[in-house]
């Protein structure tokens, strides 16, 4: 009897470490959401602010999509590179200053290679200088309701003062998502081509996790590594979130198992939807720096994959499956120099930040039919 007790003692300890351990792995700001219905089915520390990297381009997308719908520009309106896009740092398409490429091009840029001067080009192009750009971000962050985001420039290179929340960059993606259903191949795009050069998306899950179709990911040393995943299988649409992983291998697994165990019916579900997720706007961004790039880098990096190991070898993994997405060939324009910025055309009604606020995501599992504009390029 005594060898029992000291036998389920000894469970008891192993089983509290492991959930010890497994608490401090999934620390990392995390969300899961059921895209039909906007139903958080899981979230943790979805509403600390966070840098955004890259994932800052899910709202320079969003503008876009916009100065289309309004008639501001269209798919085929030339996008220019500027002295100052090129003056940015890597990831760059790098294209000599003066090329041209359509602003669809551009987009696709944008997603897959995550280019940085092609994010100032594409906020000059509609807003005529990359301040402008800003702005026309930030209100329409306010509009939406971000209370935990603030945008400083449109590519997400760090600067302190760019903040956002894993629940606000949920709600940029499901407009996305509902608004714009007819980019949704820009997400699900993995490879771009530009003559003899191909590029590819760090989104893990496009070529590992079957029914993957978008998003975004993003990385700079203080956000780590960030991503907007969303998977579609057997009628059901799941959108997940993970900011801070040390490692691709940490965001891709993290992800892919939250979305694995969301798709089993592992979560029961919170019973509220995204925008009731609360924000903690008061509290400084978590600088993930030291732990990323520092010098305790090489020991976080040990640490994190002792607490989390799937995808290390002789471990469970969930990006198993074999996926070959498509691939998107860009051309240029050639060199272009002052093409008049874009104007509302006439008819074409007051600009995007003009019209009021958009419908809210979360209140429904999407806007209706109503809201989903087919465009075709414009001359």
């Amino acid at each position: 009897m005594q060898s029992v007790r000291r036998l389920l003692s000894i469970c008891i300890l192993v089983l509290g470490t492991l959930a010890a351990a497994l608490s401090q792995a999934f620390a990392l700001p995390q969300l899961l959401i059921d895209m039909r219905t906007n139903e958080v089915l899981y979230e943790n520390e979805a509403g600390i602010p966070w840098h955004p990297a890259s994932l800052t381009k899910l709202m320079t997308a969003l503008i876009a999509f916009e100065a289309i719908e309004t008639g501001q520009a269209s798919l085929s309106t030339p996008v220019i590179t500027s002295a100052n896009a090129l003056s940015v740092a890597p990831s760059k398409l790098g294209l000599p200053e003066g090329t041209a490429i359509t602003l669809e091009d551009a987009l696709y840029v944008l997603v897959v290679k995550s280019a940085n001067d092609i994010a100032v080009a594409i906020g000059e192009t509609i807003a005529g200088s990359e301040p402008a750009f800003v702005d026309m971000m930030n209100a329409r962050a306010a509009i939406m309701g971000l209370t935990g985001t603030r945008f400083v420039n449109p590519h997400g290179l760090h600067d302190p003062a760019q903040v956002t929340t894993a629940r606000d960059m949920a709600m940029i993606a499901l407009t996305i998502r509902a608004r714009f259903p007819q980019y949704d191949a820009l997400f699900s795009t993995r490879t771009l081509a530009l003559d003899e050069s191909r590029s590819h998306s760090n989104n893990e899950l496009l070529t590992g996790f079957a029914g993957t179709d978008g998003m975004k990911t993003g990385y700079v040393c203080a956000s780590g590594l960030n991503i907007v995943a969303t998977v579609t299988r057997n009628g059901r649409q799941l959108m997940a979130i993970t900011f801070g992983a040390s490692s691709s291998r940490e965001r891709g697994e993290m992800t892919a198992q939250m979305l694995f165990s969301g798709f089993a019916g592992g979560y029961r579900g919170t019973g509220r939807t995204v925008n009731a997720v609360a924000n903690q706007p008061g509290l400084l961004p978590v600088d993930m720096r030291p732990n990323i790039c520092g010098a305790d880098a090489t020991d976080y990096s040990a640490e994190r994959a002792e607490l989390f190991s799937a995808g290390l070898d002789g471990q469970i993994s969930y990006l198993n499956d074999t996926i070959v997405p498509p691939t998107h060939t860009i051309a240029t324009l050639g060199r272009l120099a002052d093409v008049p910025l874009p104007r509302p055309r006439p008819g074409s009604g007051v600009p995007a930040m003009a019209t009021g606020p958009l419908p809210d995501p979360a209140l429904s599992a999407g806007f209706g039919d109503s809201s989903i504009v087919s465009l075709t390029p414009g001359p």
